[in-house]
């Protein structure tokens, strides 16, 4: 597939319709989207974040508010937060507020929609509907969905409820909300109308069917149903088979695909006709005359049978998909592997949307398709091709199936898998967050975090090394609670163990092996360069670098902590300054080593007035004198002698290795010790302040 969403030649469709898109979403009091701004790519938006920030949540919004019927919402949908504004419009009501003062403070959960179009389209289609800005240098049609409280129906919401005090106790609450949990089904609203932003009064209202003929919505379901064998009936692809009869068999349906439900119709028909000259002529055999019964004035009525068979029958109930085996023998969609089922499934749904689309008679201005977790079952190589060619699909269904008029459809792609976010370019990845609620109320609330705005000011060198760096390494930032940055294998393959002593020795509940963390080896060179992210990401980091010492006869070359004056690691020098001294980065606080949400260890002496190490090697072997038979030898050659141990290591992973596996007790070094404890005490959320907030980032060097 090499096609691409830019090789359909314009964005002008067979009925001279400019192709819309929809541009920007916001949500307001659904579950945790309480106040959310999400913008949309043209092809394909990644959302991605760790569990529960709401992914799911914008997913059901759309399939309600799409879905045929009239929406419902319950009292659980409002965001929860939102909750102690009931109580709030009850005590109001009963000290006679006026009915539009109480209706301001009961929660409404709103969806907006910004629709972009071209406004030099020879034809708007269903869009002119929304168009109601004169403005002519406005490009953008405006669409918001309202759900809250019916006309008139402030009094039914609050009858019979003695609402006096402003806080709401136990046993009250519990039977507040019951009644509440009752009532809003019954007595909340939700409609639709085109607006002009900032306007209140320039508001059309638009019904459901016309709202529904702009937009149409379908759906990939993260559970498919694809793993379970044991419901003989579970035929999952050869159902798909039947909506695409359905979409071929209507009016609107392109001619090829008409011609083939025709011929489906005759071939039925040929059967049809030979049971009505055998089969039913042999089943009324079975049937005996009434008067065999006894019946007096019953008689015989004259009963006969009539079989009939219809195409949409047969392959709901009897066709299902198999694959090619041997002798003739084929196998069912069951016996082959979950993966490519899945990626099989997703490629012939997609193919069911883009028929139902151009044969749908409303002619709907844009199409949204939601895809939950395309990863499941599939490998992480096919992951990363899914994600990489999902932007041409629309371009290759078009030529392929539909060459005089464009797919006007956005991909919205929602991922806990660090293949398809890292595959994914970062303009089009927006990470979800959850995170407490500003209203204070203890709840939390998601905020999305669009890559494209919030790595804007980065350089173009860095974006392309920060994408490559998290496709070729696999990493999960977008998915961790927190992270550790590390210099190198060494720290890479002692780690977890350094993080079990740590938790033994404390004898914490909930220690770093219990926390989903996100190790990533990036060395003193380029940890800088994930600055920016990290703290666009929010995610509580510890970066364990070296102090790096060196010559001050010669800045190219390493030496002990003790004879150097200045570092050469150029994340201390970032986050220091350039000319940070190593003497004022060994008197640094604990709280001079925070900046933003981000914490850095580099060595120092495990206890004052002792040797320093350079490197992770020679600070272990100073943490660990008696293991290196170092401890009956005078401290003050102690670093000379862990400085020569350490230059004696040639290769790293061994010493790690041997260290990781060794049945002899060791200890952490102290500063990275000191790291993790500050790392796995703290919250996964930010520090709402912060040491250091002044830093330079590479963005602004």
């Amino acid at each position: 597939m090499t096609a691409a969403w830019e090789d359909i030649p314009n964005h002008v469709d067979a009925r001279g319709i400019r192709t819309v898109r929809l541009d920007h979403v916001t949500v307001k009091n659904f579950r945790l989207l309480r106040d959310v701004d999400l913008s949309l790519e043209e092809g394909t938006t990644v959302i991605v974040g760790r569990n529960n920030t709401g992914k799911t949540s914008l997913a059901e919004l759309f399939r309600r508010l799409l879905s045929d019927g009239s929406p419902g919402f319950r009292l659980e949908d409002f965001s929860l937060s939102t909750h102690e504004d009931f109580w709030t419009a009850c005590v109001s009501f009963h000290q006679n507020e006026e009915e539009q003062k109480v209706r301001e403070i009961l929660p409404t959960i709103v969806l907006e929609l910004q629709i972009a179009y071209d406004d030099q389209s020879p034809d708007l289609g269903v869009l002119a509907e929304f168009v109601i800005d004169v403005d002519p240098a406005k490009q953008h049609a405006h669409v918001v969905i309202t759900h809250e409280l019916g006309p008139g129906a402030v009094p039914a919401l609050f009858l019979d409820i003695a609402c006096s005090e402003p806080n709401l106790k136990e046993p009250q609450r519990r039977a507040f909300f019951r009644l509440m949990r009752e009532r809003v089904p019954d007595l909340y609203v939700t409609s639709v109308a085109a607006t002009v932003p900032g306007d209140p009064s320039s508001r059309k209202k638009i019904e459901w069917g016309t709202f529904r003929s702009l937009i149409r919505g379908d759906f990939i379901n993260a559970q498919r149903g694809l793993d379970d064998v044991n419901n003989r009936d579970r035929d999952v692809l050869g159902k798909i088979l039947e909506a695409l009869f359905h979409t071929a068999s209507v009016e609107n349906a392109d001619k090829r695909d008409q011609e083939t439900a025709q011929k489906l119709q005759d071939a039925v028909k040929g059967i049809q006709d030979g049971i009505d000259k055998q089969f039913t002529k042999q089943l009324a055999d079975l049937l005996p005359a009434f008067t065999l019964f006894g019946y007096p004035g019953l008689g015989d009525p004259g009963l006969g049978t009539e079989t009939t068979l219809n195409v949409k029958r047969l392959l709901t109930d009897h066709t299902s998909i198999s694959y090619a085996g041997i002798n003739g023998i084929n196998l069912p969609e069951t016996y082959n592997g979950l993966g490519a089922r899945n990626l099989i499934f997703i490629l012939l749904k997609l193919l069911e949307f883009f028929k139902a689309f151009h044969a749908d008679s409303k002619a709907p201005a844009t199409h949204l398709i939601f895809i939950e977790e395309p990863e499941v079952h599939l490998h992480p190589q096919m992951q990363e091709v899914f994600i990489g060619q999902l932007n041409g699909l629309a371009a290759v269904l078009t030529k392929e199936f539909n060459k005089s008029e464009r797919w006007s459809v956005q991909l919205i792609v929602t991922t806990h898998s660090s293949h398809v976010a890292n595959r994914a370019s970062f303009d089009s990845v927006r990470y979800f967050l959850a995170k407490p609620d500003l209203s204070g109320s203890g709840h939390r609330a998601t905020i999305v975090k669009d890559l494209r705005d919030g790595l804007g000011g980065t350089q173009s060198k860095d974006r392309e090394f920060l994408h490559k760096y998290m496709s070729l390494t696999r990493c999960d930032l977008f998915f961790a609670d927190k992270a550790v940055l590390i210099e190198g294998v060494t720290e890479r393959l002692l780690l977890p163990v350094m993080m079990e002593k740590l938790d033994e020795s404390d004898k914490v509940s909930l220690g770093l092996s219990n926390q989903y963390i996100s190790v990533m080896e990036v060395g003193g060179a380029y940890a800088h360069l994930f600055f920016t992210l990290l703290d666009f990401l929010e995610l509580r980091t510890l970066i364990i670098t070296d102090i790096d010492s060196i010559d001050p006869n010669d800045e190219r070359r390493a030496c002990r902590v003790s004879m150097g004056s200045q570092t050469s690691n150029a994340c201390l020098t970032t986050l220091f300054g350039q000319g940070v001294s190593i003497d004022a980065l060994l008197k640094a606080t604990a709280d001079e080593k925070l900046f933003s949400c981000r914490r850095v260890a580099f060595q120092i002496p495990e206890s004052a007035g002792l040797a320093c190490g350079r490197s992770f090697e020679d600070a272990f072997v100073l943490a660990n004198l008696e293991l290196f038979e170092l401890d009956l030898l005078p401290s003050d050659t102690h670093e000379e002698k862990a400085w020569q141990r350490a230059t004696e290591v040639k290769k790293k992973s061994e010493f790690a290795i041997e260290h990781a596996i060794a049945p002899e007790s060791w200890s952490v070094p102290r500063y990275i010790a000191d790291g993790l404890r500050w790392l796995r005490d703290a919250d996964a959320s930010p520090p709402a302040v912060t040491a250091n907030t002044a830093v330079v980032t590479p963005a602004q060097k």
